[in-house]
């Protein structure tokens, strides 16, 4: 079915305004993928704060025109599924890794990060990424291990004070 010119304009807008919001961008190919499988994966998006369209090359191309995922539009061939993570830069990426180990047909294309285009072959390097709370469990981990190391400096600096107190009082 063809889409009149207010329809595109329509989705233009929307994944404008879906890539003015989001954090990092992932493209992908889904062709093989059966709906149910598709609809699964939406329903994973939606969860994760992941927004995720299938949508024609010309189109996608003039919706990030002007943002920082506009380094992707060489990636824009054949049948385009484009996901913006919107909570958490490696979201979108994380949760299209898994789909794609899980279905042998979709293949990752490429993503972006900050104006950054980023290879298939890199997509860990996004979806690595601790979300908000692991990177806060890290940093809690981090401070109490400092504090740690500290208390046991101090112990230590305690115990060579004493001794030096205890030599003194022998000596004198």
């Amino acid at each position: 079915m063809a889409l009149g010119l207010e329809d595109k304009k329509a989705i233009v807008a929307e994944v404008n305004e879906a890539a003015k919001g989001a954090l990092s961008a992932v493209v992908a190919d889904s062709r093989g993928v059966t709906v149910g499988e598709m609809t699964g994966l939406r329903r994973a998006a939606r969860e994760a704060g992941v927004y995720v369209k299938v949508v024609r090359n010309t189109l996608v191309k003039r919706a990030v025109a002007g943002t920082d995922f506009e380094c992707l539009s060489d990636t824009f061939t054949g049948p385009t599924l484009i996901a913006f993570s919107n909570e958490h830069p490696g979201a979108a990426a994380r949760l299209l890794k898994d789909f794609a180990t899980a279905q042998e047909k979709f293949e990752i294309k490429a993503a972006a990060f900050e104006g950054e285009v980023i290879p298939a072959a890199d997509i860990d390097r996004l979806a690595k990424l601790p979300t908000y709370d692991e990177a806060l469990a890290q940093l809690m981990m981090t401070m109490k291990e400092a504090s740690a190391g500290k208390f046991v400096r101090l112990l230590a600096a305690l115990r060579d004070q004493k001794k030096k107190q205890l030599k003194f009082k022998l000596a004198a």
